[in-house]
């Protein structure tokens, strides 16, 4: 019984993925790496054979049917994800059945703007699109080079990884001119596996560091343009 699990998993989450295609599987393998109980969930038995062997079950099972999803438990899960993007109808009828049985936070996949739409009026609690995600997100780091990685955080502010280019070599943390000159703020250096160097510390830059800052995308853009 899925009941039973939960009860021994001592508050681990339980997930439901939607859909085992290389989205949905991805999502689920991570969550499952992450000490979670994930369910897969797919009609199609080969994605289900995959990936039966990495999570906690993988069930063949059509989301369309609210029964079938009933009778195998999947009420019982914290969360689920509508992972399924190519078939409308599909994904649409899953998010409607997930938010009829019961389960209390439900996320879908969403592949085109009228998509967007229809789960929004269902009350999805969110709404992914990770195609754009993903081109928003290598645009904006090939657009500069010195970023590594970054993270929005909403409301304009992002958290950016700056690699140290060689005009900062050697220069210390605090002479860099991120607050006055550019109005961010320095979460600190990572050295290799090593993190260092936070607002105001003595800290020397080095070949390879990467410089952590939080601010406005302007203010950041501004700033890596300064570097280059």
């Amino acid at each position: 019984m899925l009941t039973a699990k939960r009860k021994s998993a001592e508050r681990r989450q339980t997930f439901v993925i939607v859909g085992l295609g290389n989205f949905g599987t991805t999502v689920a393998r991570e969550l499952s790496r992450f000490g979670n109980h994930v369910i897969g969930v797919d009609c199609n038995e080969a994605r289900v054979s995959q990936c039966a062997d990495e999570l906690s079950q993988a069930l063949i099972i059509d989301a369309r049917d609210d029964l079938a999803l009933r009778q195998a438990g999947i009420a019982d899960c914290d969360v689920a994800l509508v992972a399924m993007g190519s078939d409308l109808e599909a994904s649409i009828l899953a998010a409607i059945n997930l938010k009829t049985i019961g389960v209390p936070v439900v996320w879908a996949k969403a592949t085109t703007k009228t998509h967007h739409r229809i789960l929004s009026k269902l009350k999805v609690d969110r709404i992914i699109h990770p195609e754009v995600d993903v081109g928003m997100h290598i645009a904006q780091v090939l657009h500069n080079p010195l970023v590594r990685d970054y993270v929005s955080l909403g409301n304009g502010y992002h958290v950016v990884n700056f690699k140290i280019p060689q005009s900062l070599e050697g220069k210390a943390l605090v002479d860099i001119p991120y607050a006055s000159g550019h109005n961010l703020r320095c979460i600190g250096v990572m050295r290799g596996t090593e993190f260092l160097g936070q607002d105001g510390s003595d800290c020397t830059l080095a070949q390879d560091d990467l410089l952590i800052l939080l601010g406005k995308r302007s203010d950041l853009r501004n700033f890596a343009a300064s570097l280059s």
